[in-house]
């Protein structure tokens, strides 16, 4: 689980990173001289929630020996989650900067909020894993 989390949190990096450059490339092609678009902010979810949280998530399951099950279970919902929200971000943001009429649909909003939603119930579910953990962990141990 360690070395899954690890990857996924490189992998957001990337995304995080390119998805920044791709921002500011598209908008310098485009001559789109506006920086508020969902385009803007796409990058810094992915830094934060992807890179971040897993990093942490990630010293605390090394820490707190956290279950296989229930961090393998973590990591696709918040994958989900993170997903839902980046992508809708990405794509709603392009075509702001596209000035496409798509743009406008609150179709983005909603698969933005769903991803919002995952990500929040997953945080709860985290919070339960790591309980568990750190109960287990306090646990006297018996012969």
């Amino acid at each position: 689980m360690l070395n899954r989390l690890f990857t996924a949190a490189a992998i957001w990096t990337a995304l995080g990173l390119a998805s920044g450059f791709y921002w500011r490339e598209l908008t310098k092609f485009n001559d789109f001289p506006r920086t508020e678009t969902m385009l803007a902010t796409a990058h810094t979810h992915a830094l934060a929630l992807g890179t971040l949280v897993l990093l942490s998530v990630l010293a605390l399951a090394k820490v707190f020996n956290i279950k296989e099950k229930s961090g393998k279970l973590f990591a696709t919902l918040w994958h989900v989650g993170l997903g839902l929200t980046f992508g809708a971000m990405v794509v709603k943001g392009s075509l702001q900067v596209l000035e496409i009429p798509l743009a406008e649909s609150a179709m983005w909003a909603g698969i933005g909020g769903l991803g919002h939603m995952v990500l929040a119930g997953t945080f709860v579910y985290f919070f339960v894993i790591l309980r568990r953990a750190i109960k287990a962990a306090d646990a006297p141990a018996t012969v």
